[in-house]
């Protein structure tokens, strides 16, 4: 038996897509240990995994991109905090690796510190990305405004200089990254999409067609879907009672001050056939009213459970809520409001299985428009159900690191 260390971010949008390997992997016979966020302890417990919590001092260093004024600030606010936390991981995995001698890391690619020691130890690691990948090719858009895929030189053009500013806007944290690994060892990153290649294999929670086509994949990749793991729960009695066609309006679980999407939806959609369900997350819900009694507004539901018995999902874009959706054959209206969430409301549209109305165009108006528009695309996010199926999800997963536990290294650290 093999023991497996997940560490993962303080974020259940990297937690949850990685519980259905780990539940694969304890299922295969291998002892999974979880490191994640301190109060996820129940929940992982109860899953038959085994729980240890991240450093108090990482889950202090909470993510406030989505205060600064335009994208360039935020991406650099993200890499200034991923930057901030990384010492900690260090000293956090190098306790944790003592205490367990774990045969196999896998590391979330947001946790840059950890990735940095798990290099270090010089023995096959494995890291994880529940975001839109984001390292260049020939056949996709640079990474970050929610560009379609180039169709010609200009656009090429484009992704070049987009890629120049990005990297010159992230210099100063990748440094301070760099000085970090050269302390340990091992090489520096360089740039952007150098942070997503130095694993032997990653594991890449989405799959085509929903994410582009590539002709020149990394070899160290591996697209097996998305993770659909999600808290055990049960839609409410009252869904059975809202006419279809049912539309759910979900906003992030993490504070994103997103709530301009629920109400431009509560305006928009408030004399359309059908009912509205509004699921407020980090928001607080008594700030919405509903228009008429064909409206449910709550903090949360079981999305897992109520998203199969919806007709449309209204989203800010998170990879978590935009895939589940699509993996149930639900179409999609996303409204991006920062971070990656341009890049999967892109992927939605140009794939067919949804829209995606930029937050600057945001009206009640354009919304009620871009959700009719959506519901007529659930062929396509039926075609992209049926890829994520064939994508191999855990099971792949699975395979993908017991070839790397098969195949040690010679110079590794014991």
């Amino acid at each position: 038996m093999s023991t497996v260390l997940i560490y993962t971010s303080p974020a259940r949008g990297h937690l949850y897509p990685m519980l259905d390997v780990a539940l694969a992997l304890r299922a295969a016979g291998h002892r999974v240990v979880v490191q994640t966020l301190a109060d996820e302890r129940d929940r992982v417990i109860a899953e038959g995994l085994e729980h240890r919590p991240i450093a108090a001092a990482i889950e202090a260093l909470t993510l406030r991109d989505f205060t600064e004024a335009n994208p360039i600030a935020q991406v650099r606010a993200a890499f200034e905090a991923w930057l901030a936390r990384a010492p900690h991981e260090v000293g956090d995995l190098r306790a944790t690796v003592a205490d367990l001698a774990p045969d196999l890391l896998v590391v979330d690619a947001n946790t840059w510190g950890a990735a940095a020691f798990a290099e270090a130890q010089r023995r096959p690691w494995a890291s994880f990305l529940p975001y839109a990948l984001p390292v260049a090719s020939r056949d996709t858009p640079a990474f970050g405004p929610g560009f379609a895929p180039p169709r010609h030189a200009l656009d090429r053009l484009r992704d070049r200089a987009v890629w120049a500013v990005l990297n010159g806007a992230v210099r100063r944290p990748l440094r301070g990254l760099d000085a970090l690994r050269a302390d340990l060892g091992v090489p520096p990153i360089g740039s952007y999409e150098g942070l997503f290649l130095r694993a032997d294999a990653l594991l890449y929670r989405t799959a085509v067609p929903f994410d582009y086509p590539r002709s020149d994949w990394p070899v160290s990749v591996h697209a097996i879907g998305p993770g659909l793991w999600a808290p055990p729960g049960e839609a409410p009695a009252w869904l059975t009672d809202l006419p279809h066609p049912r539309v759910l309006v979900s906003v992030s679980t993490e504070f994103q001050d997103d709530g301009a999407i629920v109400d431009a939806a509560l305006a928009g959609l408030a004399d359309e056939p059908g009912s509205v369900i509004v699921t407020t997350s980090a928001l607080d819900p008594e700030r919405f009213t509903a228009p008429h009694d064909r409206v449910r507004i709550t903090r949360t539901l079981p999305h897992a459970a109520v998203i199969p018995e919806v007709d449309v999902v209204v989203t800010h874009g998170g990879m978590g809520t935009t895939q589940r959706a699509l993996a149930a054959g639900v179409p999609v209206c996303v409204v991006p409001w920062g971070r990656d969430q341009s890049e999967s409301a892109r992927r939605a549209e140009v794939s067919g299985a949804g829209t995606m109305l930029p937050k600057a165009k945001l009206t009640p108006e354009r919304l009620r428009a871009a959700v009719r528009e959506a519901s007529g695309r659930k062929p396509g996010a039926e075609r992209i159900a049926r890829a994520f199926h064939e994508a191999g999800g855990a099971e792949r997963g699975v395979q993908v690191l017991e070839g790397l536990l098969a195949n040690p290294r010679a110079d590794a650290v014991v």
